[in-house]
């Protein structure tokens, strides 16, 4: 089951990355980021769906709708193009992975107004004709951060739109200890959070506002707050942690202490379920006409 809770407080949180990334940062970046292609097959069913009422929010403050054009950056398996697709916009997808692209198209068969190119987003040719919105759904961060906004820009009409936002884990006040509690075969592991990580409450993400104001080509026009709930059981958890890059990339005997430990402790539990919660920001800004390059 998920639920889902709007929040908007209008704080002026920020997260934004630097703009300048060292070389080594923009190496794993990059390694990271093909990680994603060895989970085509979980990604479809392991990862969380995005509420329905933040597709409604950026179609409202967008003011796109059927026949518009999006171009979605890194769609993976098309999670979060169906949800514009069914509105009846046509949407070309960019996917790095090939095995992530393939699957996109195979999700995506009943809507002819889609197409999928397997390519980077830095480097996709342009079609000529502009886009009403560039939007990205857990993939923006991905992207080298001295072209994203200079690319979307380019590829967006006047006055177009750019959103993005991420599925993140939060931790409600009243929330399942589950995580809490295993964070001890994370250290045991060599795996543990640095000490400057936090656990999010929802509705208190940081946001990149700032980052997208000094770009200098886009004005912020909306920034939301979205959380909800899934129920998992060991297996189906199993499956999402395995379609997360840090995972991916374990060590065997890591993965499998940690995944038998999962599974011990889950079994302990009367319903072998747990309960984790997301949170995203959505974030929607508006294309400047002229830039204001520093």
């Amino acid at each position: 089951m998920s639920h889902y809770v709007r929040r908007d407080d209008g704080r002026p949180l920020d997260s934004g990355p630097p703009l300048r990334k060292t070389r080594t940062m923009a190496k794993d970046r990059l390694t990271l980021r093909a990680q994603f292609d060895m989970a085509a097959d979980l990604y479809q069913r392991a990862r969380p769906d995005y509420p329905e009422e933040l597709y409604r929010t950026l179609m409202d403050v967008t003011g796109i709708e059927g026949g518009s054009r999006a171009l979605e950056v890194g769609c993976a398996t098309g999670k979060a193009t169906v949800p514009l697709a069914r509105r009846g916009v046509h949407v070309t997808c960019v996917e790095l992975g090939a095995e992530l692209a393939a699957a996109a198209r195979r999700n995506l068969t009943g809507y002819p107004g889609v197409t999928v190119i397997t390519g980077a987003f830095e480097e996709v040719p342009s079609s000529g004709q502009p886009f009403d919105l560039v939007y990205a759904a857990t993939a923006w961060h991905w992207i080298d951060p001295e072209v994203r906004y200079h690319r979307a820009w380019g590829l967006l009409r006047e006055r177009g739109h750019l959103a993005f936002w991420s599925a993140t884990h939060v931790f409600p006040v009243e929330g399942d200890r589950f995580f809490a509690d295993l964070q001890e075969i994370y250290e045991e592991i060599g795996e543990g959070r640095g000490d400057e990580e936090v656990m999010p409450r929802p509705g208190e993400l940081p946001d990149s506002r700032r980052e997208i104001e000094q770009s200098g080509l886009f004005d912020v026009i909306a920034v939301e707050q979205f959380d909800w709930e899934v129920e998992y059981t060991a297996d189906a958890y199993l499956d999402l942690l395995d379609t997360f890059s840090n995972h991916i990339a374990m060590e065997s005997w890591k993965r499998e202490r940690l995944h038998s430990e999962i599974r011990r402790r889950l079994a302990q539990r009367a319903d072998g379920m747990l309960r984790r919660h997301w949170g995203a920001v959505l974030h929607v800004a508006r294309r400047r006409d002229q830039p204001h390059l520093r």
